[in-house]
């Protein structure tokens, strides 16, 4: 066998020697000897630390000058232990393993909200705009999908309590590669974007990024054009302090003015549609005397939109009867929501047109991470139970796969043990008595059904936690009926159950992954301040214990080095017998 080795600037620094760099060589493996190892390494800013070939990176919320062009151009072609860890490495030599045997791989990268998921992946996406063979159309389609990024970021990253740029909805890439390694394509799955932030945002909270760049960035004459004020506090859907993030659409999107102009007018008509208030006769029914702010929704008479909001049609009797005022606020919301859920959608699959050509891929997995609040709202419900799925499936392919199939094979084993959340799982999905199941239920059975009739039936059925808008949240209906008037913006369907929606996405998801080769990313957070050179050991035990971090090191440690399958390993085998020969040939 022959290997292309490379140094950098000849040995190792005494920076890079702290600690051990491989979790698999310490002499203890405690959860203390573990800890003790993070943290010398995290004083001396080296956040990467491997465990076999998972990566684990520490948040150190300050930028580090470990991401420059020398740094990517040291570790391409490099055997994954030959250099100090990186996020890099395992980026290399998941793309150089696809090569060799031509398969189809996925890296995971887990952690809390916060911990630095989102930057995980636009480094590995950076690595390959570099380190890739470059064309034309190479270029061209690694520019899009770098591009890609803030504008999703843009419509899908909001300020949170545990994170200044929160990814609100769930984002799966393929990157694809043709037979010679050049990126020739893209592709992206979005997840259960959190579509009630854009009605209503907890406190010290914001709403989504755009609008606050739209209202603060956009030049005076947009604004006119768009019927707004640049000022935040003017619209109800933007309670918060505003801060400009990035503007980019000008510069850094291949759109049209046309286009760009739209997107942002749809952008505009959910701020207008914030602003839509409503007046009550003496029996507490909805009235709009003012329609101003409707005549700013693309496409739609305001008069009709005026009577959709404020009367109810009954089909059977033909006739109109009011609305009640908490009805039309609910339609009214609804509506906002619709419309900004389907510009999302309508981003991504746009951002798709322009870039899939498939081939064999690299999936980047970058998820929203784990969420614990003073109070868990539907979207911690959702957001943490793809979490524990995401667990599952790095249990089954890691933790039980592997000792499984040291058992098959006959070879001495001491089974590691391992908490199998399997059973949280099927608390949430399990049919007919899991938590969406219940939920589903609720939502369609007739009469007069509230939040309080929801944990009625969770008291019986041995479940209670805080469950107050679950139902609305979950619901997802539009209740408008003239849907043909809306259609110069986008098309409706009626939903599913969001729970229901979540929970079919997420199978999908864990089967596409399960026909893939796994590597794995697991980010921790090192302090709740957000403040650099703060190691909290107290969170950090906390975040290695629920990831398994110990059991998976165990594992490694008691296991055999090396994991492919035989067929693969016999292909390497004989392409570098037939590759030597030929040396000596020559």
């Amino acid at each position: 066998f022959f290997f292309t080795v490379k140094f950098m600037d000849g040995a190792l620094t005494a920076r890079d020697r702290v600690g051990i760099q491989d979790f698999v060589l310490l002499e203890e493996t405690n959860e203390a000897a573990f800890i003790s190892n993070l943290k010398k390494r995290y004083s001396k800013d080296l956040i990467y630390t491997y465990i076999g070939t998972l990566l684990v990176s520490v948040n150190p919320y300050k930028e580090l000058d470990i991401y420059n062009k020398k740094q990517m151009d040291t570790y391409m072609g490099v055997n994954f232990f030959e250099l100090p860890p990186h996020i890099y490495a395992l980026a290399d030599n998941a793309y150089h393993t696809m090569l060799t045997e031509f398969n189809n791989h996925f890296i995971l990268i887990s952690g809390e909200s916060g911990a630095g998921k989102t930057e995980a992946s636009k480094k590995i996406l950076q690595f390959y705009s570099v380190s890739c063979p470059s064309t034309t159309l190479m270029s061209t389609v690694r520019d899009k999908m770098l591009m890609s990024n803030p504008v999703l970021e843009a419509f899908g990253n909001a300020k949170t309590l545990k994170n200044n740029n929160s990814s609100r909805f769930g984002k799966y890439m393929d990157i694809q590669f043709d037979s010679q390694g050049d990126a020739v394509g893209g592709h992206i799955l979005n997840y259960l974007l959190e579509k009630s932030r854009v009605v209503h945002q907890n406190h010290g909270e914001r709403n989504f990024h755009i609008f606050y760049q739209l209202v603060e960035g956009a030049s005076d004459s947009l604004l006119q054009q768009l019927g707004l004020e640049r000022d935040c506090q003017h619209y109800n859907y933007l309670t918060q302090v505003c801060m400009v993030w990035f503007l980019i659409f000008s510069k850094k999107t291949c759109w049209n003015k046309k286009i760009l102009t739209h997107l942002f007018e749809v952008v505009a008509s959910v701020l207008h549609l914030g602003n839509v208030q409503f007046d009550t006769d003496n029996r507490d029914r909805a009235l709009l005397n003012d329609n101003t702010e409707l005549q700013w929704l693309l496409g739609v008479d305001a008069h009709s939109l005026q009577e959709e909001l404020t009367f109810r049609k009954i089909e059977a009797k033909q006739e109109q009867v009011h609305t009640h005022l908490n009805h039309a606020i609910y339609g009214r919301d609804a509506l906002a929501k619709a419309i900004y859920g389907q510009t999302f959608t309508w981003l991504v699959h746009r951002i798709n047109d322009s870039t899939e050509n498939k081939k064999t891929v690299i999936g980047l997995l970058d998820i929203y991470g784990f969420e614990v609040f003073y109070v868990n709202s539907f979207e911690q419900f959702c957001i943490n139970y793809c979490n524990e799925k995401l667990q599952q499936l790095f249990i089954q392919l890691t933790l039980k796969a592997e000792q499984d199939e040291y058992e098959a094979e006959g070879i001495e084993w001491e089974p590691v043990q391992f908490f199998n959340n399997k059973i949280i799982c099927d608390l949430v999905e399990e049919k007919h008595r899991g938590i969406i199941s219940l939920l589903d239920e609720e939502c369609l059975r007739p009469g007069d059904v509230t939040d309080l009739t929801f944990l009625e039936r969770f008291v019986l059925t041995f479940f209670f936690f805080y469950i107050l808008g679950f139902l609305d949240k979950n619901n997802d209906l539009f209740l408008i009926s003239h849907l043909d008037q809306l259609q110069v913006i986008m098309t409706f369907m009626l939903y599913l159950q969001v729970a229901t929606q979540f929970k079919s996405s997420l199978l999908k998801l864990t089967e596409m992954l399960m026909a893939k080769q796994a590597w794995y990313i697991r980010c921790l957070k090192s302090n709740e301040s957000k403040q650099p050179g703060q190691f909290d050991e107290a969170l950090i035990r906390h975040q290695v214990k629920y990831l398994g971090l110990m059991e998976h090191l165990r594992v490694r440690r008691a296991g055999f080095a090396y994991r492919r399958k035989y067929e693969d390993f016999l292909k390497r085998y004989l392409n570098s017998a037939l590759v030597r020969h030929e040396y000596l040939l020559d």
